[in-house]
């Protein structure tokens, strides 16, 4: 598979969701659209939605609303994990408790294993580069993408998984939706060891970093219903 080579760029953003109704309603809700575009993946188990949301900052950017698909069976092995850290059962409760949520950021990059040597040079497993697909109206789309074993997303999220397209991205058929990507802020409290690992993948000037007491990743929006924020740790409500 191969790929014409590009700079380092947000790939999309992850919402993942407890099954795709819940992830448009809060879509229609939150963002004022509604997604269209999606499909199945017959690796993992899952199925998304997924609409454009670039921006002159980010121009082919998608964000996509991910769900575990119930009626499926995943075809990795059954001592592994799906991506996204979708097993975890904290995070699932997480989710059925207080709605859809922004989990991570993938970051689309040119030569993924070259990448992966980078990050491993600084001590930090990014796992396995695996091939995936998905079936579409214009075809089939195809990727690598790094997954570990464990499922796991790097620093609580804030370090996106690597992806290096075919030569079909999902953003070359999807229009524009009227929500775009203005800023992305990664908060961590290894703020430095984030830092030194962004920059080392060379998606460091895409998102600001920002030391923090706890992990957050944070997402502005220009949308239909005004600036929206996203965020990975939502602030909880004050009592009345």
């Amino acid at each position: 598979m191969t790929t014409s080579p590009c700079a380092p760029c947000v790939d999309h953003l992850v919402v993942l969701a407890a099954d795709l109704a819940s992830g448009v309603a809060w879509c229609e809700r939150t963002l004022g659209i509604t997604p269209t575009a999606g499909g199945e993946h017959p690796l993992m188990g899952t199925h998304n939605r997924i609409f454009n949301v670039g921006s002159p900052a980010h121009p082919r950017a998608y964000l996509e609303i991910i769900a575990i698909n119930r009626e499926a069976i995943p075809a990795i092995p059954s001592s592994a994990r799906r991506w996204f850290d979708m097993d975890d059962a904290a995070l699932q409760q997480q989710v059925a408790e207080q709605g859809p949520q922004l989990i991570h950021w993938v970051a689309s990059v040119p030569e993924v294993a070259a990448q992966c040597a980078a990050l491993a040079a600084l001590d930090i497993e990014r796992g396995a580069i695996i091939t995936a697909s998905r079936p579409t109206p214009n075809g089939l789309l195809q990727w690598q993408i790094t997954v570990r074993d464990d499922g796991l997303r790097l620093m609580d999220g804030c370090l996106p998984t690597l992806i290096q397209w075919g030569s079909t991205h999902p953003c070359d058929s999807l229009p524009a939706s009227g929500v775009q990507l203005q800023r992305l802020t990664l908060q961590h409290p290894q703020a430095t060891t984030l830092q030194a690992a962004c920059d080392a993948i060379g998606v460091g000037p895409l998102a600001a970093v920002a030391a923090g007491s706890a992990p957050r990743l944070t997402a502005l929006f220009a949308t239909p219903l005004g600036a929206v924020t996203l965020s990975s740790l939502p602030e909880k409500k004050a009592a009345a």
